[in-house]
């Protein structure tokens, strides 16, 4: 069931998105070669928490797998999504993805980013700079009488020019009442096809793109999602709103 949000519960979903974004803001400001990955994630929580809010992650739990134990997904290079933060150092050259929700008044927002550690090779700076370009180019389909792989196809078609591959056994979604709500929103597709947009929807966008194959697998601790060839990957996201004239962004500050 695709749920079309009241002006109420959008405003709430909006105050939800506000601290997504200042977290990943406050995340992205403490990247550098030497932190552990269990430090951003306690920064994060904290931030999360001194609005009054819940970390979404925390415990969430799906297909009967144990409870994810952090606060946020922090993903470094072949790791695409859902990495658990722990006693990994981020090293010079590295990337890494930042994935965070929020539970606020009952109502969830959602959006991620990629950063790259210090400096990187030229074939990660473009896969960073592909990757988020493509996230905007599905934000820019996503218009109320659209289609949903209208999204899917924009991004799968900017991706796929640049040499690179969309990751097709993970998708976006729709968020609000719930962390993942229909419709599911893949990053490949054919225009013209899936739910129609209507004024009202919120959806979480986010392309995951792989320098090389779009494979995955998933490592032993049940969580973490790798490329299966071992290359690194990207990732963007954010949580929109459909309008009658353009969508909007919620995960900004």
């Amino acid at each position: 069931m695709i749920f079309i949000k009241t002006k109420k519960e959008i405003d709430l979903i909006r105050e939800s998105c506000k601290i997504v974004a200042e977290t990943l803001q406050l995340m992205k400001s403490n990247i550098k070669p030497g932190i552990a990955t269990s430090e951003l994630d306690e920064i994060a929580e904290d931030y999360i928490r001194s609005n009054n809010a819940i970390p979404a992650f925390k415990g969430y739990s799906q297909g009967g797998a144990p409870g994810f134990p952090g606060s946020v997904c922090i993903s470094v290079d072949d790791a695409v999504v859902h990495g658990i933060p722990g006693s990994k150092v981020l090293r010079e050259g590295e990337i890494v993805s930042l994935d965070v929700g929020v539970l606020k008044n009952n109502f969830y927002g959602d959006a991620a980013l990629s950063v790259a550690v210090g400096k990187v090779s030229a074939e990660k700076s473009k896969l960073l700079e592909v990757t988020e370009k493509s996230l905007y180019e599905g934000i820019s389909h996503a218009k109320e009488g659209n289609r949903v792989h209208d999204i899917s196809a924009s991004v799968q078609e900017m991706v796929e020019y640049n040499k690179f591959s969309v990751v097709r056994d993970l998708c976006g979604h729709g968020v609000g009442r719930y962390l993942h709500e229909e419709p599911s929103i893949p990053n490949f597709g054919r225009r013209g096809t899936g739910a129609k947009l209507r004024n009202g929807m919120t959806l979480a966008i986010e392309p995951m793109v792989n320098a090389g194959g779009y494979k995955v697998v998933t490592d032993s601790d049940g969580w973490t999602i790798l490329t299966a060839d071992g290359l690194p990957s990207a990732h963007f996201e954010h949580t929109i709103l459909i309008t009658h004239n353009s969508p909007e962004i919620l995960t900004v500050c």
